[in-house]
């Protein structure tokens, strides 16, 4: 079984996401917009009570999360994707760093830079073509995220919430 740990950012920044997501994002109807905290990784299912434990601690621990889209960005060259900017918060890097060393599933494959994807799997000339427009655009949100998510992965490719954790520092 896939699973991931996700932040949903507020509707209205859902909706702005979306607006690109529809044209560019191949992904748009598999999931809503999200915020990895800990990659896509993969667990038997006699495993997923003790790691929602462990998610569910950890939530304990952290008061909601402050999040700024900042910027439209992309990970060219590495990959042909364009996102909204998180900026990294100490915060939300210690839950990070936390959820990997608590589930130990899996080490991260990049560096972690928190964003919102809104557009992928674009060929060379689409990326090229639509990133400056879209960083002439910008991006400058801020809100608050007080639920993280264990998502999973449906045959079909799609993802589902399993379990929502609130976010309340009681810790």
């Amino acid at each position: 079984m896939k699973l991931s740990v996700v932040a949903f950012p507020s509707k209205k920044l859902q909706d702005l996401a979306n607006t690109y997501r529809k044209r560019y994002d191949s992904h748009y109807t598999k999931i809503t917009p999200y915020i990895t905290i800990k990659e896509a990784f993969e667990v038997d299912e006699s495993q997923i009570e003790d790691i929602s434990h462990k998610i569910k601690s950890i939530a304990n621990k952290y008061g909601p999360l402050k999040i700024h889209a900042s910027k439209i960005s992309s990970f060219f060259p590495t990959t042909n994707v364009i996102y909204f900017k998180i900026e990294l918060t100490e915060q939300l890097q210690n839950i990070h760093d936390e959820l990997y060393r608590e589930i130990n599933i899996g080490n991260p494959k990049h560096v972690f830079i928190p964003h919102i994807t809104i557009a992928r799997d674009l060929t060379a000339t689409e990326h090229d073509d639509i990133f400056p427009q879209l960083r002439m655009i910008g991006i400058n949100e801020k809100e608050e995220i007080d639920r993280i998510h264990l998502i999973y992965q449906l045959e079909d490719g799609s993802w589902t919430t399993y379990e929502t954790y609130k976010l309340t520092g009681e810790m």
